[in-house]
């Protein structure tokens, strides 16, 4: 399956959220501070990118991260609303490049680069629970 006839370069999608305690550095483990945890603001880079594939690919397809590589330069308060974006980058057969970048109602708290790779669910699902025998 190739999704270059259909997925372009410069394909973008947003998604939003609100930085709250379970989005916290504290609730997720990855530090001690009641801020905006670095593992929420790139899961929702890659629920941005995730969602700008979908629409695009056949029944019984999805997308899976490959890669990820983000630097978060600037803390969110709890009670904010942050989002992320992903801008497709390239595209090669069935591998798709983004640009993500996050941001807070200040500005800017993150950037980076994801890599998706288009999958139909069943065969990798099964490829995957080979795993457990």
């Amino acid at each position: 399956m190739d999704v270059t006839e259909k997925v372009k370069v410069g394909l973008t999608r947003e998604e939003r959220g609100v930085s709250d305690e379970a989005h916290s550095a504290k609730a997720m483990g990855s530090g001690l501070l009641p801020v905006l945890a670095t593992p929420a603001m790139t899961a929702l880079m890659e629920q941005a990118a995730a969602n700008a594939l979908e629409p695009f690919l056949p029944e019984g397809w999805t997308s899976v991260g490959i890669s990820l590589h983000v630097a978060h330069t600037s803390a969110t308060p709890l009670g904010m609303t942050f989002r992320a974006e992903a801008e497709v980058t390239a595209v090669e057969g069935r591998k798709i490049a983004f640009a993500v970048r996050a941001y807070d109602e200040a500005g800017e708290i993150g950037h980076g680069t994801h890599e998706r790779f288009a999958v139909e669910g069943g065969p990798f699902l099964a490829k995957a629970a080979k795993k457990k025998r």
